[in-house]
């Protein structure tokens, strides 16, 4: 299912110390910010067109990443770093405090989020975080990171994309594989992805949530999970913090790009979540 909104949309960037956010908003009505990393703005469109019939919301591109440019480009982007740029988003403007969606390196962006600026969130949807640190088998995993890191850096983009879904437990034909990593990406698409292999994934998959702090806070934490990843590292991620906070995960339709997969299935789901908070 696609979008069909006409939902208007404004674009603007906020300037921060150390460079510049690009933010886009639509909709009126109460926050919701649909955040991801790596991902940009755009992924979340049809999702945010959709929601923008009851809601005002937010949607950028993460620091370091297409239109979120940073005085230093080999500055590293962390769950904490990118949570103060949420924080500094969502009070610019002054419409919360938001609900927050985000998704893969975005969950683990608005977990800091909830620990830094519970004042800004009432309610975060962790859609699948990559902890690796939450797991028995972390070394391992890690150790197969920074492999798979080394690999890109060897010049073998293939070889790492390969090592990457490996890693991740995810299964696609091989023309998927290829037609994902097989080419040569565009200039922006190339800087983006050296990006997130470089100064992105390590600092994602090894932060360590303060689970007190968000199971005991004031900010309601939900840990979501896809119908459709079992088995892959971060349904056993998602299980893990679910348990760590004293419950389960929710169940959202399609699995980890449920958002992109099929954004009506999801946004009526999300829908759900927020109206039970």
């Amino acid at each position: 299912m696609s979008s069909t909104s006409t939902a208007h949309v404004t674009a603007d960037t906020l300037e921060i110390p150390d460079g510049r956010l690009y933010y886009e908003v639509r909709g009126q009505g109460p926050l919701v910010a649909l955040v991801a990393a790596p991902m940009d703005a755009d992924a979340f469109a049809p999702l945010a067109d959709l929601l923008a019939a009851e809601h005002t919301v937010l949607t950028t591109d993460p620091r370091g990443i297409r239109r979120s440019v940073l005085h230093d480009p080999h500055q590293d982007s962390t769950p904490e770093l990118r949570a103060d740029d949420l924080s500094r988003l969502l009070a610019h403007l002054d419409a919360g405090p938001a609900a927050v969606l985000g998704s893969s390196g975005g969950a683990v962006t608005v977990l800091a989020l909830a620990q830094a600026h519970p004042e800004r969130v009432h309610t975060v949807v962790a859609h699948e975080p990559p902890l690796l640190g939450l797991l028995a088998d972390r070394a391992e995993l890690s150790a197969r990171e920074d492999d798979m890191i080394a690999t890109y850096l060897a010049g073998d983009r293939l070889g790492a994309g390969r090592k990457f879904l490996a890693n991740a437990n995810i299964h696609l034909p091989e023309e998927a594989v290829l037609g994902m990593f097989g080419g040569e990406p565009e200039p922006q698409a190339a800087a983006d992805e050296h990006f997130q292999y470089v100064h992105m994934i390590r600092g994602t998959t090894r932060f360590r949530p303060d689970v007190a702090a968000l199971r005991d806070g004031a900010t309601r934490v939900v840990v979501g999970l896809g119908e459709t990843s079992t088995g892959q590292v971060c349904d056993r991620t998602s299980r893990a913090l679910a348990a760590a906070l004293g419950g389960a995960p929710l169940m959202f339709p399609g699995g980890h790009l449920g958002f992109v997969e099929d954004p009506g299935a999801f946004a009526a789901r999300l829908r759900e979540v927020l109206a039970d908070g």
